[in-house]
């Protein structure tokens, strides 16, 4: 794990982002399997392209 992987999740918690946009971001920076189809959310999957692309960019969108 990067201190990149750690201080993303925090300052996501710190904004108050929601708990779906930052699991999505933490299973797609870590390159984990997306969650099953019938529990995904809009946050969740924003969350997860960020992660994946190692950003931020959509965090503001979920408070």
């Amino acid at each position: 794990m990067t201190s990149t992987y750690y201080q993303t999740i925090t300052e996501l918690e710190r904004k108050k982002v929601s708990r779906d946009y930052i699991v999505g971001w933490a299973s797609g920076f870590l390159g984990n399997p997306k969650l099953e189809e019938q529990r995904l959310t809009e946050a969740y999957e924003a969350g997860y392209a960020d992660g994946q692309g190692q950003c931020t960019d959509n965090a503001e969108s979920w408070k």
